[in-house]
């Protein structure tokens, strides 16, 4: 049916925000199945891993891990001490073999 002007059926307001369109949603559907079918067996394909290359096995679980734990930005600090220690004392009793220290600023 062609479009017609003022017609009084057609939605004018179109898809509400947010709502994906159905090919869209079924195909988010099956990539989630398919995703559930792996992580059904992805313990016992880490083990199969494991078992014939520990060390890709290391790493394969390393790579995963960033998807689980947020990765830590670097963060840069600058300060700068306006206190200075102007003299440093150290004295040693030798008779029990104490040894007190103490910092004049």
């Amino acid at each position: 049916m062609p479009f017609v002007k003022g017609d009084t059926r057609i939605n004018r307001k179109g898809r509400p925000k947010g709502k994906v369109n159905r090919s869209t949603e079924e195909a988010k559907l099956s990539i989630a199945r398919i995703a559930n079918y792996g992580l059904d067996n992805f313990k016992e394909d880490l083990e199969k891993i494991r078992e014939q290359d520990p060390v890709e096995a290391a790493k394969l679980s390393i790579r995963l891990l960033e998807f689980i734990v947020p990765k830590q930005k670097a963060v840069e600090m600058r300060a700068e001490i306006d206190q200075r220690i102007q003299q440093v004392t150290v004295n040693i009793n030798k008779d029990n073999g104490e040894v007190h220290s103490g910092t004049n600023s």
